[in-house]
C-alpha cells in the first residue's frame, strides 16, 4: 500500500538529499542526525510513510 503522493515524494527525496548533506558540514554530536535524511530519501523512493498510518493520512490521490 502506497501513502506517499508524488508531491510528498519529490518534496521527501529533495529535503533528504539536503538534510543528509549536513553531515558533511555539521561538527560534533549534531552531525549525526543528519542521518535522518535517509529516512526521508528510502520514504520517498518506495512511497509509504509508517507515520501516517496511525494518523490515517494518504497522498497518494491515486488509492484514494
Amino acid at each position: 500500500m502506497k501513502n506517499v503522493g508524488s508531491v510528498d515524494r519529490l518534496i521527501r527525496i529533495i529535503l533528504g538529499i539536503l538534510v543528509l548533506s549536513l553531515f558533511f558540514v555539521l561538527q560534533g554530536a549534531l552531525k549525526w542526525v543528519s542521518i535522518i535524511g535517509i529516512i526521508l530519501i528510502i520514504t520517498g523512493l518506495i512511497n509509504f510513510c509508517p507515520l501516517y498510518v496511525p494518523f490515517k493520512i494518504n497522498t497518494n490521490k491515486k488509492d484514494k
